[in-house]
């Protein structure tokens, strides 16, 4: 920014993640400031990372004057906020940061639909995206049973997409009996298997800036495995331009996209992530610091209340 110092809010219980760490540590090195404020209740969380151990700044809960008109009590709006965190809590805090003025990235709505793996097909579709297919929904433990002219196998997955989620190969009735029991009441999504060589290919955008890596999809039998570097400038013809490609249909600017090869180099997106960790990727924090204050150079000097 050109005048004066921003002021940058990340909404995230980590302030230690590695890429949230280097991003603020980027940003005050070129004297910003830089505070956390925690995803249930948007007052500052306790920041380790900076020089004096504080978070840069002193911000209040956030607090109402009247019905739909949040404000922060008693300092004005950050420049920008990240919104790390994908709690209900944690886009509700972003929504009315928008809802004040305030940038989010990503906003509180695009992230909310990466959740929902029924919005996530259908934007994608929408899109002209290539997509795996979605056979149906399901709850897990309720009477119902594979249509006598579904192919085995398939993938299972939970329909809310959080840490820990269900993500399974089904080859057998008995197996989805198995995790019916393993997980009742789960609301589910019936997806088309793809066969692929094993490997998942991590796609992740910073503002319009591609990383890459491989990894051993989590349906393989023996884990999933480290990431492993790829160059992006490896990728097969059109994947990048797929990646990108999605931020736009979603509204991101971090995200990552999980591609499949389908055969013949023809990319499949199997799962898109709203500001997903992008860890040991050199240069992510440089990225993400430089998007964070081209949108914060966007916004008027904030009003103080």
């Amino acid at each position: 920014m050109t005048g004066r110092a921003a002021r940058i809010g990340i909404i995230s219980a980590d302030p230690g993640h590695p890429l949230l760490a280097a991003t603020a540590g980027v940003l005050r090195g070129r004297g910003h400031r830089v505070f956390f404020l925690g995803p249930e209740d948007g007052t500052e969380a306790a920041d380790r990372t900076g020089p004096d151990g504080g978070a840069g700044g002193p911000h209040a809960p956030l607090s109402r004057d009247a019905p739909g008109s949040p404000r922060p009590s008693g300092a004005p709006l950050a420049d920008v906020y990240l919104l790390k965190a994908r709690t209900p809590r944690a886009l509700a805090l972003a929504a009315r940061l928008e809802a004040a003025g305030a940038p989010v990235v990503n906003p509180a709505a695009a992230t909310a639909r990466c959740q929902d793996r029924v919005a996530m097909a259908e934007t994608a579709r929408a899109a002209g995206l290539p997509f795996a297919a979605t056979v149906r929904q399901a709850v897990l433990g309720e009477p119902w049973a594979p249509a006598p002219d579904t192919r085995f196998p398939f993938v299972l997955k939970s329909r809310h997409s959080r840490r820990g989620d269900l993500v399974a190969r089904v080859d057998t009735p008995g197996r989805l009996a198995g995790l019916a029991a393993a997980h009742p009441g789960e609301p589910v999504i019936v997806q088309e298997f793809t066969a692929n060589d094993g490997w998942d290919h991590k796609l992740w955008v910073v503002g319009g800036q591609l990383f890459a890596a491989r990894r051993r999809s989590e349906l393989s039998p023996g884990g999933r495995g480290p990431n492993l570097p790829l160059p992006a400038a490896g990728l097969p013809a059109g994947w990048a331009a797929t990646a990108l490609r999605t931020g736009a249909a979603f509204g991101l600017d971090v995200y990552g996209v999980d591609l499949l090869d389908a055969g013949d180099g023809t990319p499949l997106i199997v799962d898109v992530n709203a500001f997903p960790g992008i860890r040991g990727q050199a240069g992510a924090p440089e990225a993400l610091a430089a998007l964070a204050l081209r949108r914060a150079a966007a916004r008027p000097a904030p009003a103080r209340p």
